[in-house]
């Protein structure tokens, strides 16, 4: 049975990172992640457009939590506890031991392998603890930067889907990366 109790928040420790839960104090970088043209490219959500919007996106990520559905760590770096990214398993399906990982960083953080260092503690944490047999990541086929990142960490592409999701009226295209635990 896949591990299902969150509480108390389990911080994870990387040798530069500092993974901890996502707090209403966190609203502003929320906000500055969930905004951002950039990050948000290749992530078939609206743009958050308000603090509220923010607020309620972190409201759910502690829904998720509470009710063991998912479990998302802020990205903060060991030297400043400020966040600059998200990550984490965002849908379990317990009965599969399988979960859905995502993740997002703020531009200003990418290409130093930030997300590389926290997939792999998130990973240990899923396959560890929460005693999953697998972990997919599911991004869009232009994303390729996210799609190097998988790699390197092991993930090997299961399935590209064509047009499976409908979204600000067009069809899209998914990509199913999968790790298995070797452990």
């Amino acid at each position: 049975m896949v591990f299902r109790n969150f509480n108390p928040f389990p911080n994870l420790e990387t040798q530069r990172l500092f993974l901890r839960r996502v707090v209403y104090e966190d609203v502003d970088e929320i906000f500055a992640l969930r905004s951002n043209k950039e990050v948000m490219k290749y992530i078939p959500r609206p743009i958050v457009q308000t603090t509220d919007e923010a607020l309620a996106h972190i409201a759910m990520i502690d829904e998720k939590i509470d009710t063991n559905e998912g479990i998302n760590w802020a990205i903060t770096l060991k030297c400043n506890p400020k966040l600059i990214g998200i990550i984490g398993h965002y849908s379990i399906k317990h009965e599969h031991f399988r979960s859905e990982i995502g993740y997002m960083l703020l531009p200003e953080y990418h290409g130093r392998g930030i997300i590389t260092e926290a997939i792999k503690e998130a990973l240990n944490y899923g396959f560890e603890i929460m005693k999953l047999h697998s972990v997919e990541a599911i991004i869009d086929p232009e994303n390729f930067a996210s799609e190097r990142v998988l790699q390197k960490s092991g993930f090997v592409k299961e399935a590209h889907l064509k047009e499976n999701e409908y979204y600000d009226g067009k069809f899209l295209d998914t990509v199913i990366y999968s790790i298995l635990n070797n452990h």
